[in-house]
């Protein structure tokens, strides 16, 4: 059945796009099956958002360009790796090098080195990195601290040095290129809108339970259109997943002025 299943999923959405000059083919079946890492089950929604990503940001995820992290119930994260941000940026014409070190305290003076290295007696405090672009007089460069961006895994313990390194260059490129690498994150880049599960539910759960008890037979209509798209359109195909949250927006907003509305004719 999971087969079956899968097979006319594979059959009914595909996206072919170049990146690299390579052509690039997924699915959903495909995402699921060889570019999740972690434990936890991906949502209809989550492969679709990956997909886009990638479509519209010309990765090559079997090349390791991106993936996804997902464990348990937590939502699932789209990950782009440091070597695609550096062949992104490589490609802009306006790229004009990078530089890199860790910042250290030793024997109570801040010291910021070149490379990953430090002396045994050295305190990591951070890092830092300096993107350069022809058309700029000044690079752009960012600092940042082991603090702010160690998540205390395997690596980050084993290498923490060119692990905050690596951060500092990531966000150092978003800042030099960010019509290029503007809405990508790595593993181990903090990304700003990352909420998790636990802030999350409740007030999904609160705006389900307000929209169910508002809204009756329009929700049975949303969920017959909501599979209703043409699988010749690719591009349908993008947005229909979408397609109910928009219509139970709009109905929520159709209650909410009735009800003000009311009021007023109070």
């Amino acid at each position: 059945m999971e087969n079956q299943v899968a097979k006319k999923e594979s059959s009914v959405f595909k996206v072919e796009y170049m990146a690299n000059n390579e052509q690039v083919k997924l699915t959903p079946q495909t995402v699921r099956q060889t570019l999740v890492r972690g434990e936890g089950k991906i949502t209809d929604q989550e492969v679709m958002m990956f997909i886009t990503l990638c479509k519209y940001q010309h990765l090559n995820p079997f090349l390791n360009e991106a993936y996804i992290i997902k464990f348990g119930t937590q939502p699932a994260q789209l990950i782009t790796s440091k070597e695609a941000f550096m062949k992104r940026a490589e490609s802009n014409p306006q790229y004009d090098g990078i530089k890199a070190g860790i910042i250290v305290l030793r024997k109570d003076e801040i010291v910021y080195s070149n490379g990953a290295f430090k002396l045994k007696d050295d305190d990591l405090v951070g890092a830092w990195a300096e993107v350069y672009r022809k058309d700029r007089k000044e690079p752009h460069r960012v600092e940042i601290s082991v603090d702010e961006f160690n998540k205390s895994q395997s690596t980050w313990k084993t290498m923490p040095a060119t692990m905050i390194r690596k951060t500092a260059m990531v966000n150092a490129l978003r800042e030099a290129f960010p019509e290029a690498l503007g809405g990508l994150y790595t593993e181990d880049d903090r990304n700003p809108n990352e909420t998790s599960a636990k802030d999350v539910t409740p007030q999904v759960n609160m705006a389900n339970n307000l929209l169910k008890n508002a809204i009756q037979e329009p929700k049975k209509e949303v969920e017959v259109e909501q599979i209703k798209y043409d699988p010749r359109d690719e591009e349908t195909g993008d947005v229909d997943i979408f397609k109910e949250a928009m219509e139970r927006e709009q109905a929520e907003k159709e209650v909410l002025e009735n009800a003000n509305n009311t009021v007023e004719s109070r």
